[in-house]
């Protein structure tokens, strides 16, 4: 298995410090790329990442979110992304993907992202276990998350093993 790649950042907003991947290690990292113009990033990808966020403890699970422009670039400047996240009431860190070649996103390019939303998700090690696009339901990703989390737990849950007062006897 292969490191996920770095994020390429211009701007960081709503974190103190820039972060890295590699400074994440021993945490799993959910990656939320999108774009504050795009209909399904607002409808159905960052409230996933807000859930994702209230969900899990921040000692076990990094959210990242990352805006990858690849159109519409005037009007998805770094002061509207920060009214955007205001008018949200997003919390979590969101990096501006730095623009390469072409002015396309440079993170996005690294991952092969084909749009937006998209969700990545990393696990302890780096290693990018998960890559979405579109909608994806909460029950998948937090099945994903919880498995990279404590993977004996759901070895245990698959194995059928009974748990007391968990079933209806005959």
């Amino acid at each position: 298995m292969t490191q996920a790649p770095e994020l390429m950042v211009s701007q960081w907003f709503n974190t103190k410090a820039e972060l890295s991947l590699a400074a994440l290690r021993g945490k799993v990292v959910v990656i939320e790329a999108f774009q504050m113009l795009c209909p399904g990033c607002i409808m159905r990808g960052i409230p996933l990442a807000q859930s994702i966020q209230r969900t899990f403890s921040p000692s076990q699970v990094a959210v990242i979110g990352l805006h990858s422009v690849f159109e519409h670039h005037a009007a998805m400047s770094p002061v509207s992304l920060e009214a955007f996240l205001h008018e949200f009431r997003i919390t979590f860190p969101v990096a501006v993907d730095a623009a390469g070649p072409d002015n396309f996103p440079r993170t996005m390019s690294a991952y092969q992202l084909r749009g937006t939303p998209s969700l990545l998700i990393i696990d302890q090690q780096g290693v990018l276990r998960a890559h979405y696009f579109g909608h994806v339901s909460e029950l998948e990703v937090g099945a994903v998350i919880a498995s990279l989390i404590a993977p004996e737990a759901i070895q245990f849950a698959a194995t059928g093993a009974e748990v007391s007062g968990a079933g209806c006897a005959v």
